[in-house]
């Protein structure tokens, strides 16, 4: 009897299921999921074969998600993928909620011990974009606002962000930004190498003088990049007992080392 039940809720289930379906849903979905997994993009003649589907319709499906943000067109190459547009909506959703949770106390410490504001950032493009920020409670400071975007190039969170990325892909994308100069780069191909071998890195502040960009990798449970955590260091001029820009470094390193385990770092087998 319950054998019975179970299959004719299942055939419900399927019933309901057709009856409710959306094919133009469907097809905006199966492009997201896609996408999801292409590194380099994809044309769209590459998608409509992926998905078996003609390409008028496909092309429709893309100006759609096109205009709504959800995917970008690199002229240049004629290949669509997605942009953050469904990240920075899932900062409304548990798992990122989790992830700014997790952080906020450790980073309110960190500031503290610091005497220097803290941000984390996600990679978004060719940029960076800050998703948590605190202050220390301290006076004379220098602070990225949140929901800040930054082209990557030009910060030490965007070494940390994308130091995982191929050199190729993360020339090109450093490329896209209209103020890239090839000073700029190596200074960032700087900052990458020392993420490389030591886990963090230090750089002068390519927008703002007198700053030094302190940053740390957050690493996820698969291993990948997940965020980034830096500090804006500033040198006061009068005496304190605050940490000098090496101390910085290795507080800053145990606080991402704390956040990544607590997001389950190394957990994956």
């Amino acid at each position: 009897m319950a054998g019975k039940l179970a299959e004719t809720k299942d055939t419900s289930d399927v019933e309901t299921n057709l009856k409710y379906s959306a094919p133009a849903l469907s097809k905006g979905l199966d492009i997201l999921e896609l996408l999801a997994e292409q590194s380099q993009g994809l044309k769209k003649t590459e998608i409509a074969q992926a998905l078996n589907r003609s390409v008028s319709e496909i092309y429709r499906m893309l100006a759609v998600l096109q205009s709504r943000g959800y995917v970008i067109l690199d002229t240049a190459s004629e290949r669509y993928s997605l942009t953050m547009r469904m990240f920075e909506l899932s900062h409304r959703f548990p798992p990122t909620k989790r992830l700014t949770a997790v952080a906020g106390e450790i980073m309110a410490e960190t500031a503290i011990r610091l005497n220097q504001s803290v941000h984390m950032a996600i990679l978004n493009g060719n940029e960076i974009l800050v998703i948590a920020q605190v202050d220390p409670p301290g006076n004379n400071i220098t602070s990225v606002r949140l929901g800040a975007r930054v082209p990557m190039v030009f910060t030490s969170s965007g070494a940390c962000l994308s130091f995982q990325i191929p050199p190729e892909k993360r020339a090109a994308m450093c490329e896209k930004n209209p103020n890239f100069s090839p000073k700029a780069f190596e200074m960032f191909e700087n900052a990458v190498q020392q993420v490389e071998k030591t886990g963090v890195c230090e750089s002068p502040s390519a927008i703002v003088q007198g700053v030094h960009n302190v940053a740390v990798p957050i690493i996820g449970y698969g291993g990948e990049v997940a965020a980034s955590l830096t500090v804006p260091f500033v040198k006061r001029l009068i005496k304190t007992s605050d940490p000098n820009i090496k101390e910085c470094k290795e507080i800053l390193l145990e606080a991402g080392q704390q956040i990544s385990k607590k997001i389950g770092a190394g957990a994956a087998v």
